[in-house]
């Protein structure tokens, strides 16, 4: 807060497991209330003047606090293998990311730009002016924590903003480690400040009259959590919610390599991805073979402590997730999906579930229709490309989608036609810095990444001049 670690309030911790072994990583202290209020404060009192900084030196200061990202990226990554089960490279290089994103939208710093407007009265001119909102409330889930807390931080900066911060209550040791860089790279105090709370905290937090915007990347519960604490002073929410991403897969495809994609989609974070594939949509004709071809790449896949073996799929965030995504399995066996692979709880240590194949789904049962956010994936046959089309946006999420074709027609029809923010060709999900990464329908409001993303965290102030 305001620039610096402060003592704890109290004894209320949360402590943080290691899901790969179910030992403690660490342990937070959540703020109080009273410091939550005064967090918020004290961004206000800093976003008055950072606003009034030229964007340059924004963006200057933000290429510093980039260069400290990556000096601290090994601490980091440290804090977030344990905390995450993700492998350390993997930890590691999340850090250097969130300091490329950070650069990215630091580079804007001279593009953020108004308009000037025709008017219909000669002597007059219209002025469109982009400010800042004030203090924005990022609310940051436990998949990409890091990555995320840049994604959102970074260009709420450039546009003049200054944000409260609340991590994960299941990954916050990494958001601390991050905030040392943010100390030694010395933004000027209340810029950025990060909090563990609990909860209510975090209400107090987003309902202050103070906090204009409210960001979060969560599920779609969470969603409509964040829409009511919108309510109390008009915030300006944008959500990113959940996603279940369809693949349709043509005859004329290179199957191998869709399959080979699909499946590292998948189990990439043990399948804890917004834009992780979750349902496939395989052609009549070549079903049975590309089956075959899913269940080959799932079962070379192990599970382990991927700190150990970074070639191994890691586990779940938590006994509940695990539990949860079990039990949805069974419940698609038992309404008739066929179990290819997996589908067993394993007997070890650890929030671990192995790759989970199910074929012969149907599109109104519950492992089609909701997201399971684990190593699960749901097969469903189609016989024409209109069909696909219709199963692909027959949900209630549209976030991404991916479509296996050579044939440009049908790449073009599917571009034209589906009901999601976003399409990939031939690859699976990546999400590119310059892009607009935004959802239809339950999958959000507004968006992350790009000038869109940027934007998103400013408002605008028509100026009439008559002369």
């Amino acid at each position: 807060m305001n620039g610096r670690f402060i003592e704890p309030a109290g004894d209320n911790v949360t402590v943080i497991l290691n899901p790969a072994t179910e030992e403690v990583a660490g342990h937070v202290h959540n703020a109080s209330r009273e410091q939550a209020l005064l967090a918020v404060e004290q961004a206000a009192g800093a976003q008055r003047q950072w606003r009034l900084m030229p964007a340059a030196e924004r963006g200057a200061l933000m290429q510093r606090l980039a260069d400290a990202i990556v000096e601290a990226s090994a601490e980091i990554g440290a804090a977030l293998a344990k905390e995450s089960g993700k492998s350390l490279v993997d930890a590691t290089n999340e850090a250097v990311y969130a300091a490329q994103i950070t650069r990215y939208h630091a580079e804007w710093a001279r593009r953020i730009e108004g308009e000037v407007i025709p008017s219909d009265t000669p002597d007059e001119n219209l002025v469109l002016h982009r400010e800042p909102i004030g203090v924005v409330a990022c609310l940051i889930p436990f998949n990409f924590p890091i990555y995320t807390l840049m994604r959102k931080v970074a260009p709420a900066l450039i546009a003049g903003n200054t944000v409260v911060v609340r991590p994960s209550n299941n990954t916050p040791l990494s958001a601390f480690e991050l905030a040392r860089a943010v100390e030694r790279a010395a933004l000027p105090a209340g810029v950025i400040n990060i909090l563990a709370m609990e909860h209510a905290t975090a209400e107090v937090v987003c309902t202050h009259p103070k906090v204009g915007m409210i960001t979060l990347t969560g599920s779609v519960n969470a969603g409509r959590k964040v829409l009511e604490y919108c309510k109390a002073n008009i915030a300006k929410p944008s959500l990113e919610l959940g996603g279940k991403t369809p693949a349709i897969v043509e005859p004329d495809a290179d199957l191998q390599k869709a399959a080979r994609e699909l499946v590292a989609s998948k189990l990439t974070h043990s399948g804890q991805l917004c834009t992780a594939i979750e349902r496939v949509y395989v052609h009549e004709s070549i079903h049975d073979e590309f089956v075959g071809m899913l269940r080959a790449q799932m079962q070379a896949k192990q599970i382990g402590d991927r700190y150990e073996d970074a070639s191994r799929m890691g586990p779940l965030v938590n006994k509940a997730s695990r539990d949860g995504i079990h039990a949805m399995v069974r419940r698609a066996v038992e309404a008739g999906a066929k179990l290819e692979t997996g589908g067993e709880v394993p007997d070890r240590k650890g929030f671990f579930y192995p790759p989970t194949l199910l074929s012969n789904c149907r599109q109104d049962m519950e492992i089609v229709q909701e997201e399971t956010f684990g190593p699960v994936l749901a097969v469903l046959k189609y016989s024409t490309i209109d069909e696909a089309i219709a199963l692909a946006n027959d949900h209630q999420f549209g976030l991404s989608s991916v479509l296996y074709t050579e044939n440009y027609r049908t790449a073009m029809k599917v571009a034209n036609s589906i009901e999601a923010g976003e399409l990939y060709i031939n690859r699976t999900p990546a999400d590119p810095y310059q892009g607009f990464h935004a959802g239809w329908k339950r999958s959000g409001i507004g968006g992350d990444d790009g000038k869109h993303g940027m934007l998103e965290f400013t408002q605008t102030r028509l100026v009439v001049m008559k002369y």
